[in-house]
């Protein structure tokens, strides 16, 4: 019999949560021991900048929540691909559990951009591109949550919402790109071809915090994922409870 893939073996939702279950746990206290030593490098080791002075050291949470705001939209998107296309078992459990996580991230950008901005550019808020597409990423967000919680059929619910999201990730590379149109907003520092334009002593800091939030996404999708596995189940066993109880109610004929 040929190996099964990883994905193959995931496919298995007891499987998937045996697997979690022994998963997470690391991946929380490690998340939290970077996280942790993020904010001390940022806060007692990294210096001020030279123009923004101690201003600039929110970037250490805007730069990963911005990241992980579009990685938590493209991983929906490619959840969505997978359950349209290939039909995986998990995959729409994913895109679910993804969804308001992404949005979280976003809103924390979104609002850590704006204390950052107030004293950059002596407002909260400005059209921007950047903060435009941001900002439309979060209805995007919003968008899906509220289409499945609208539907109570949940395979309809599932297809319809990883449709919108397919469509949406268009959203992604005009984030990426906004900072060329006339922007505000500074221009990519590290995720740019190249060496990163900013000193190791910043870097290192943003980087650590970086993988920190990554593994704390990591972390709450996992257990969204689980949580949202564990619902369903619940969901089938009364749903089968009352189909037994309205047999049994039937009178003998």
């Amino acid at each position: 019999m040929a190996m099964q893939t990883l994905t193959q073996r995931l496919a298995n939702p007891t499987r998937f949560m045996a697997l979690s279950a022994r998963l997470l746990p690391w991946i929380g206290a490690l998340a939290a021991a970077l996280i942790v030593l993020g904010l001390y490098m940022a806060f007692f080791t990294a210096p001020p900048d030279y123009q923004q002075g101690h201003t600039a050291k929110i970037m250490y949470v805007h730069v990963p929540a911005a990241w992980l705001a579009m990685f938590g939209y493209a991983l929906v998107a490619a959840s969505s691909f997978g359950l349209l296309v290939f039909r995986h078992p998990l995959a729409d459990v994913s895109a679910k559990a993804a969804a308001p996580i992404g949005a979280v991230f976003t809103f924390l950008c979104l609002v850590t951009g704006s204390l950052w901005g107030k004293p950059m550019w002596g407002a909260f808020w400005a059209w921007d591109p950047r903060l435009t597409s941001v900002l439309i990423l979060f209805f995007l967000y919003l968008g899906l949550i509220a289409l499945r919680s609208s539907i109570e059929d949940e395979q309809l619910a599932g297809n319809l919402t990883a449709i919108l999201a397919i469509v949406g990730i268009v959203i992604l590379p005009i984030i990426r790109f906004s900072v060329d149109w006339n922007s505000i907003h500074q221009q990519p520092s590290v995720s740019r071809l190249g060496m990163p334009a900013i000193h190791p002593s910043i870097l290192w800091p943003l980087l650590v915090m970086a993988a920190g939030m990554t593994l704390l996404f990591a972390a709450l999708h996992l257990k969204a994922m689980r949580n949202e596995i564990l619902r369903r189940r619940v969901k089938a066993l009364r749903l089968v409870e009352v189909q037994s109880a309205a047999g049994l109610a039937q009178p003998a004929e």
